[in-house]
């Protein structure tokens, strides 16, 4: 069965924000505040209609300064980044982070963009979202300690 996605409504962001933070581990902690705004900015965001899986996308036109979006920023004049994917654990392994990244790509692919970055957690590691962004045809092209963060990235592409 296909996984359907939708955009956000308002009544959503509480939901969201609650499984943002419990996977502040791999996305980082977000007040509320800081949440709306990052949807708000954000060039694409897909959400299951259970609240169990989101994906918030930019692309090089996002109004938004961070480490991580800076570091493609600074190398790429158009793409698109996955900011965040998370999926609730009760729904994984049913395709849902694949699926979002796929909406993602035709999103771009429709809009002509040329490449898809996204950075994963190197220290503490995420070994399933590595596995994830390779199957995927990722690659990697960099990597970076966070500042204040005490922890570390990779950073990956693929085109598009």
């Amino acid at each position: 069965m296909p996984h359907t996605f939708r955009a956000t409504a308002e009544a959503d962001h509480a939901a969201l924000l609650q499984l943002n933070n419990d996977h502040a581990l791999e996305l980082s902690e977000l007040t509320a505040d800081e949440f709306r705004e990052l949807l708000k900015v954000a060039w694409r965001v897909r959400v299951t209609d259970d609240l169990a899986a989101m994906v918030i996308a930019f692309d090089q036109d996002t109004v938004r300064s961070s480490q991580n979006f800076d570091w493609f920023k600074a190398r790429h004049r158009r793409f698109a980044y996955i900011d965040r994917v998370v999926v609730a654990p009760s729904r994984r392994g049913q395709g849902l982070a694949r699926a979002l990244y796929d909406d993602v790509i035709a999103a771009a692919r429709a809009e002509g963009q040329p490449l898809l970055c996204a950075e994963v957690n190197l220290d503490p590691p995420n070994p399933a979202s590595d596995a994830l962004h390779t199957s995927m045809g990722f690659a990697p092209v960099g990597s970076a300690e966070l500042v204040g963060k005490g922890k570390s990235v990779t950073y990956y592409s693929r085109p598009l």
